[in-house]
């Protein structure tokens, strides 16, 4: 159900065939909410030491470079602040008033996710295809694909709030999302897949669609969820591990049990920064997908505590840009952002914990991997040009 506001607001766009209007906030420029680009550099700058501790020992022997990793994520943070800056103070709703730039945010990440598939400039790592190679940089297409979601299903349902109100209306929202699962689970990537899932159904709940079109999209994604599992021999061997990890210490199970070590290991307080045990190539991807098991090490359960509570003051944060925000499209925009972040942190949180089955899923400004790093900080600036522009002296409807 949308508020009030947002309701009342929205009425003037409602018909077919007319041209879509937007809600234009003028007057005194505000500063925005500064707390949040402070918290999130420094949220990122934490990550930024937790890369250099976790991967020192791996980046030595494999690279004869200690700091191989470190220089690249301080890299990526240094590029990730410019853009959460020059985003920042860039007008978030003409991605909503000029048509062109808001499909260019959605078609070409999905374009970028095709090349993947192409020999010689899709990069292939671990068994799987989900970069883009051009020289010694490489893209991951579905860090851009997920946001350029966000984009379209904000701006396809401000455009007519009460379309989606049909099974319908909210085809174009299904069938865009789908098209990006599948480019993502052909990578193979379940873990991504899961996640823009995650988002299609939050942001198709946000547009306040019936709740029976909800349940009728549901039904066939629980069938196809156990079908992508069985689907794929190296899937049924992880949800073993994640069953009984003690069956298959030296194989499948080997690094939850590792994870679970280093978090047990850093009991409340931990054994120290740049201490842990496990990274002395014990825990696979230390430095990337399984950084909060090294940080659980050396800071304990207190510093963990620590690190979600700032990662909840931003979700927080963000979603009181959203229902701050005076029109639609920057409502549900700042609402799948912030969404983005709080669920890729919580299925990490959970993956690591071996609560859910493990999967290869970043923890969002804290794990290696400057494409993640750089996105995730970009979609930052968004949310604070979002709460820039909100609560304007007076507001204005741009036919």
């Amino acid at each position: 159900m949308l508020p009030k506001s947002l309701r009342l607001r929205t009425e003037a766009r409602g018909r077919k065939g007319t041209r879509s209007s937007f809600l234009r906030a003028e007057g005194e420029k505000k500063r925005g909410d500064v707390v949040l680009l402070v918290l999130v550099a420094l949220y990122a700058l934490f990550g930024v030491v937790m890369v250099y501790s976790a991967s020192s020992y791996n980046a030595e022997v494999l690279y004869g470079d200690e700091f191989y990793f470190f220089k690249k994520q301080l890299l990526g943070y240094v590029l990730g602040l410019g853009a959460m800056i020059g985003i920042g103070f860039f007008d978030y709703r003409k991605l909503y008033t000029v048509k062109w730039v808001r499909w260019v945010v959605y078609f070409v990440p999905v374009a970028l996710l095709a090349l993947v598939f192409v020999p010689g400039i899709g990069v292939s790592n671990y068994g799987a295809t989900r970069w883009i190679g051009v020289g010694p940089v490489t893209v991951q297409p579905s860090e851009l694909a997920k946001y350029g979601y966000v984009v379209f299903c904000a701006a396809y349902i401000a455009k007519d709030p009460r379309r989606v109100k049909s099974f319908r209306g909210i085809l174009p929202l299904i069938g865009s999302g789908l098209l990006i699962c599948v480019l993502i689970i052909l990578e193979p990537n379940m873990s991504v897949t899961m996640l823009v899932a995650a988002l299609m159904f939050s942001m198709i709940f946000l547009s306040g669609t019936k709740m029976v079109n909800l349940a009728v999209l549901l039904v066939p994604f629980l069938i196809a969820l156990p079908a992508l599992i069985l689907a794929e021999p190296y899937r049924l061997l992880r949800l073993s591990a994640f069953l009984n990890p003690w069956a298959s210490p030296q194989d499948e199970g080997y690094q939850l049990i590792q994870s679970l070590y280093a978090l047990g290991n850093g009991g409340w307080f931990g054994v120290g920064l740049f201490n842990s045990r496990q990274k002395y190539r014990f825990l696979p991807f230390a430095e990337s997908d399984f950084i909060l098991s090294v940080i659980g090490e050396e800071f304990g359960f207190v510093g963990v505590l620590c690190l979600f509570a700032a990662a909840g003051v931003i979700v927080w944060k963000g979603f009181k840009i959203a229902s701050a925000c005076d029109n639609l499209f920057g409502n549900l925009l700042a609402s799948g952002i912030t969404l983005a972040f709080g669920i890729q942190t919580l299925l990490n949180a959970l993956v690591v914990s071996g609560s859910i089955p493990p999967t290869g899923l970043p923890l969002p400004l804290i794990s290696s991997g400057n494409t993640s790093l750089i996105i995730t900080m970009a979609s930052m600036g968004v949310l604070y040009s979002i709460s820039r522009h909100n609560g304007g002296q007076k507001i204005h409807i741009i036919q």
